[in-house]
């Protein structure tokens, strides 16, 4: 017997928050967007829903941005004397336990400096690396390394992320399977129907966790180098049956 005369578009709002755990899909605090849409025909009642579920975990890796500069009379000079310097640098992180496989150039460069253009004033020569911190409680240690290695130094920003993004993705879409499931329940029940069986389920979108940067300014206090937290997202159209 269909209990629905008509087509019924409901819309809701859904709570999901979410900090190092999964929440409860159908929590009583917080913000989130969802729909479901209840559909009766001749031959079956069906109702569509759209479950969100948001995972927020703390960031593993840390990835430093460093380098050395100076200035010359001469390009030669300058050239030289930035890679010593480099040199120090790499012998500095490796000395604070970044492994050497973790180490990437990332700059070189040589050009001349002008005081009133076209007169030339000297040469700046640079070059650049990108160090991988996996031990995020050393990074005080690693930026203190790289600060050691005197004024050609260049501390130029940090940026965290999530090393195993799978195990956050797999979360987030268990809370959203579950999040679906029970605005489906609640509508079903607002219906007079009971769910049946799952007819399809879709992912309508992921957002992924994106790396969170910050200047080198930031890192002149040890307390202001925290990873923070990402949050994942995913959407699923989960499609069952009434009865």
């Amino acid at each position: 017997m269909i209990k629905i005369p008509r087509t019924v578009a409901l819309a809701a709002l859904v709570t999901l928050g979410m900090f190092g755990g999964i929440a409860s899909a159908d929590s009583g605090s917080g913000s989130g967007s969802g729909s479901a849409k209840v559909t009766v025909n001749d031959n079956q009642s069906q109702i569509t829903v759209v479950g969100e579920g948001n995972l927020s975990s703390v960031p593993d890796v840390m990835h430093l941005n460093a380098g050395v500069e100076v200035r010359r009379a001469s390009a030669s000079a300058a050239f030289a004397d930035a890679r010593k310097a480099a040199a120090k640098l790499t012998e500095a992180l490796l000395g604070a336990g970044i492994a050497a496989k973790d180490l990437q150039t990332n700059e070189l460069s040589l050009g001349p400096v002008y005081d009133d253009y076209p007169v030339v004033a000297g040469y700046r020569a640079a070059q650049g690396v990108e160090a991988v911190v996996r031990d995020i409680d050393s990074a005080d240690k690693v930026i203190d390394a790289v600060a050691a290695v005197g004024e050609e130094a260049r501390l130029n920003g940090v940026s965290f992320e999530v090393s195993d993004t799978r195990k956050v993705l797999r979360a987030a879409r268990d809370a959203a399977f579950e999040d679906a499931r029970a605005r489906a329940e609640q509508y079903a029940r607002l219906a007079g129907d009971e769910l049946g069986r799952i007819v399809s389920i879709s992912e309508e979108g992921v957002t992924p966790p994106s790396p969170v940067a910050f200047g080198g300014a930031m890192m002149a206090d040890k307390a202001s180098v925290s990873p923070g937290q990402q949050t994942v997202s995913v959407h699923i159209r989960v499609v069952y049956e009434l009865r």
